[in-house]
């Protein structure tokens, strides 16, 4: 009976090795408080006052403190044709309605870690991902709800937008902990709508997708291979590619 219970563990402790990685490497900021925590622009995004048309990006930064090394966080940055400012769209758990859609600084860090650019649109295509995106807003589902694990989060948010706007086929990072989230549904296309995941509650799932690949998702850490990139995905760690 023990050997039975010994092979799960031994799973468990295979799951937890990338974020155990992370921390121990010193990758991972665990002193900074969140209040002196870096903020700055990734200078990602294009200028308002010499880029007249529409944009939209999709950005994703580990997540602050110990958190980052299971998961990132990511939002999405619009600015209409001829706006002067951005406007960020995100998710966070520290206030009810969880949803935040405010003028910002579109690629800033997110407490000490640097933002990544995940996809971008220009011109009507922009334009008409905006509308949709502001169309969708007051219709998010969890707008009263965050768990960090297993969602409904900041990723679960980014990965629901993502779903239902046709112009955006992005795909969120593997460790991007809350974008398997369904709620009750068990089945859905991927958030860059080029195939197909199973999730239970976020728990447990697979994927098979053009752009993610193959993901298996176990307790919300994802496993799996990206063709595209030749990448494997680890728990944590996310993608990391075999061949640079």
């Amino acid at each position: 009976m023990r050997r039975y219970l010994l092979y799960p563990l031994l799973f468990l402790l295979l799951l937890l090795a990338g974020p155990a990685a992370l921390l121990l490497s010193g990758q991972i900021d665990l002193q900074t408080s969140w209040s002196n925590a870096d903020r700055s622009s990734a200078q990602l995004a294009p200028d308002p006052a010499r880029t007249p048309e529409a944009v939209v990006q999709v950005y994703a930064a580990r997540a602050y403190n110990w958190r980052g090394a299971f998961a990132v966080h990511s939002w999405i940055a619009t600015k209409a044709a001829n706006a002067s400012q951005y406007r960020v769209r995100q998710v966070t758990g520290w206030r009810r309605p969880t949803v935040i859609d405010r003028y910002d600084v579109p690629d800033r860090a997110w407490f000490g870690s640097q933002a990544q650019l995940l996809g971008e649109l220009r011109g009507e295509a922009a334009a008409r991902a905006i509308t949709e995106i502001d169309r969708l807003l007051p219709g998010y589902p969890y707008a009263d709800e965050y768990r960090a694990w297993p969602g409904p989060n900041s990723n679960t948010f980014v990965a629901w937008l993502l779903r239902r706007v046709p112009e955006l086929q992005v795909a969120l990072p593997s460790n991007a902990l809350g974008k398997d989230y369904l709620g009750p549904q068990l089945l859905a296309a991927t958030p860059s709508k080029s195939g197909y995941q199973l999730s239970l509650g976020g728990l447990f799932g697979a994927t098979l997708a053009a752009q993610e690949g193959l993901e298996l998702n176990v307790l919300g850490l994802v496993v799996g291979f990206d063709w595209q990139q030749r990448a494997i995905k680890l728990p944590g760690m996310g993608e990391v590619r075999l061949l640079q």
